[in-house]
C-alpha cells in the first residue's frame, strides 16, 4: 500500500514544489521507489517542471489533467480516466525511473469555488473531500509513495490532498514571514484529521533556502528546534543556491547532480530524502 505524503505551506516561494519534485526524483533514482507525483496547485509549477509546458498544453486540451476529475465531481459526469491522465516516467533526468505524474491545470482556480459549493450542497460533510481519493484509487497500489504538492491555502483542493495523506511535510525558509503560519497549519491539519477520524502525521519541517551566515536564519532554526509544538525539524538544511532555482527549468539532465547542483546540494537533497523515507517507515 502506498504511503501518501502531502507537501504544504501557506506561504509561497518557500521551495515547496522544488522539494516535492526533488524528493520524488531521489526516491526513484537513488532508493528504487515507485513514486506518483500529484500536482494539486493551479500554478502548475510541478507539472511544467516535470513534463514541460508543451506537453501540459496538449494534456490540458485533451482533458487529461487533475482538473477533469474535479470537473466530473462538480458536473456529475464521468469523463476522467486516471490511466490516460497519469504520465509515466516523467523525470527529465536520464538516470531516474519510476516517477509518474498526475498533472495539474490552471482550471483548478475556478474549480476550487465550484468544489467549495459542492461541499456546501452536500451538507458540509467530508464527501466532497474524497474526489481525489476516488480518482486515484485504481492506480494507488502501483506505487510505494505518493507525493502531493498542495496549493498555498487551506481550501477544498488542499483538503482533498490531505484527505488521502498519511503524513505531511512543511518546507519553510527560516525567516519570520515563512514560519509565521506554522501553528495554523498544524492546527488545521490536526482538526481536519480528527474530522476524518484519523491522524495525519507531521513528518517534520524541511528548512529551505538556508543561509548559514544569516543570524536570523540561525536563530529561527534554533527556536524551531526548541519549540515543543513542532515534532521534528529535519537535520539537513537545503542551502540557498542558484542551482536549486535553476532546477525548475524543464530540459534534459544527465544526472541528479546535473539538475540540482554538485556543490553540496545533491548531498543535502539525498539526506533530506533519506530522512523522509526513514521517518515515513517508522511512523506510518
Amino acid at each position: 500500500m502506498a504511503k501518501v505524503i502531502a507537501t504544504i505551506n501557506l506561504k509561497g516561494g518557500v521551495g515547496k514544489t522544488t522539494i516535492t519534485a526533488a524528493v520524488a526524483e531521489f526516491m526513484g533514482g537513488l532508493f528504487g521507489q515507485r513514486v506518483l507525483l500529484i500536482d494539486l496547485d493551479s500554478q502548475i509549477n510541478l507539472t511544467t517542471m516535470m513534463i514541460g509546458e508543451d506537453l501540459w498544453v496538449q494534456l490540458n486540451n485533451a482533458g487529461r489533467t487533475l482538473a477533469d476529475a474535479f470537473r466530473d465531481a462538480v458536473g456529475g459526469t464521468a469523463e476522467f480516466d486516471i490511466e490516460t491522465a497519469v504520465q509515466r516516467g516523467v523525470s527529465p533526468v536520464r538516470q531516474v525511473s519510476g516517477v509518474d505524474l498526475l498533472p495539474s491545470s490552471l482550471d483548478l482556480i475556478e474549480l476550487q469555488e465550484e468544489v467549495a459549493a459542492l461541499h456546501l450542497r452536500r451538507g458540509g460533510g467530508v464527501g466532497a473531500m474524497y474526489i481525489l481519493r476516488d480518482a486515484i484509487a485504481p492506480v494507488l497500489d502501483c506505487y510505494d509513495y505518493v507525493l502531493i504538492d498542495c496549493p498555498p491555502n487551506v481550501g477544498p483542493i488542499t483538503r482533498n490532498g490531505l484527505a488521502i495523506a498519511d503524513a505531511y511535510i512543511m518546507p519553510t525558509i527560516p525567516d519570520v514571514l515563512s514560519t509565521y503560519g506554522i501553528p495554523q497549519i498544524q492546527k488545521m491539519v490536526a482538526e481536519f484529521g480528527a474530522t476524518l477520524g484519523r491522524r495525519i502525521v507531521e513528518l517534520g519541517l524541511v528548512i529551505t533556502k538556508y543561509k548559514a551566515n544569516s543570524t536570523v536564519h540561525r536563530t529561527i532554526v534554533r527556536n524551531l528546534r526548541r519549540d515543543p509544538t513542532i515534532q521534528n525539524v529535519l537535520p539537513t538544511y537545503l542551502r540557498e543556491a542558484n542551482a536549486i532555482s535553476a532546477a525548475a527549468e524543464y530540459r534534459d539532465y544527465s544526472t541528479l547532480r546535473n539538475r540540482y547542483g554538485n556543490q553540496g546540494q545533491y548531498e543535502e537533497l539525498e539526506s533530506i530524502t533519506r530522512t523522509i523515507l526513514t521517518e515515513a517507515e517508522s511512523k506510518l
